[in-house]
């Protein structure tokens, strides 16, 4: 026991602390937490403007998440799409008529009289050109999003899985590892809140695959997004705190009391 104690202690002399930090050091700590804020909270308007608007209103909810992994399976991608996050992309007239056109079966004819030109104007100026979208410029490149509505594909699942996981683990590894310079927080406090994120991460993600299959578990989509969010949150506060204001405020008591 005595000897783990000396080995924790010398573990913990040799660990830096935030606040005594060289001036360089938490300019680069400073910066890379500004930026990851800002990408965090840009991240949030992406998906409260794509699986936010699922369900045709603004902000998420248990419904969106359905809708973008389970499917609004009563209606084909096409309607729940322009009834979504689509609705201000063309109007109301010309959304009716393809709703309606896909409703009724999807008719070529009806694709080489008029669709085709709507989606023309419409549609392929993204449908076209960017990666991960469906191509809309040809009648068997819009046929599959005019079938019932199944929610986003396992191909796509297994594509946003694996980058989910690979890129926003790098961006928590080292949240945590700044954070675990912070001084006066508990060890087993300091070591669940570095492991949260990563927790969360893992049921966000999992949570997308059981939609998938079983829509009653999008809950955990919502509890997972919001858990690594606000552990990170509270790891990049304490960080910036402990960085800039309280050396300042210790010198300001210090110089205090000597005079």
């Amino acid at each position: 026991m005595h000897n783990s104690n000396l080995v924790d202690r010398e573990h913990s002399a040799a660990t830096p602390s935030l606040p005594k930090l060289s001036f360089s050091t938490r300019t680069l700590f400073t910066g890379y937490i500004l930026v990851i804020g800002i990408g965090l909270m840009m991240a949030g308007a992406q998906v409260l403007l794509t699986h936010g608007m699922a369900d045709g209103k603004f902000g998420i909810s248990v419904n969106d998440i359905v809708y973008s992994y389970y499917g609004d399976r009563s209606n084909s991608k096409l309607e729940t799409k322009l009834n979504g996050s689509m609705q201000d992309k063309a109007p109301i007239e010309v959304k009716r008529d393809i709703i309606m056109w896909a409703q009724l079966g999807a008719s070529r004819v009806e694709w080489d009289d008029r669709i085709a030109a709507q989606f023309q104007q419409y549609c392929v100026s993204c449908h076209s050109v960017i990666p991960g979208l469906p191509s809309f410029t040809t009648y068997a490149g819009v046929l599959p999003s005019a079938a019932i509505d199944t929610g986003t594909t396992v191909d796509s699942l297994a594509r946003v899985s694996h980058i989910h996981l690979f890129g926003i683990a790098f961006i928590f590894f080292f949240v945590g590892y700044i954070f675990n310079q912070a001084v006066g927080v508990n060890t087993v406090i300091k070591s669940l809140l570095i492991f949260t994120p990563f927790a969360f991460l893992l049921l966000d993600v999992l949570s997308w695959w059981l939609t998938k299959w079983y829509p009653n578990f999008a809950l955990l989509t919502l509890i997972g997004g919001f858990g690594y969010s606000l552990a990170s949150a509270a790891m990049l506060l304490t960080s910036l705190y402990q960085m800039w204001i309280l050396p300042y405020r210790d010198q300001h008591r210090g110089s205090g009391v000597l005079r």
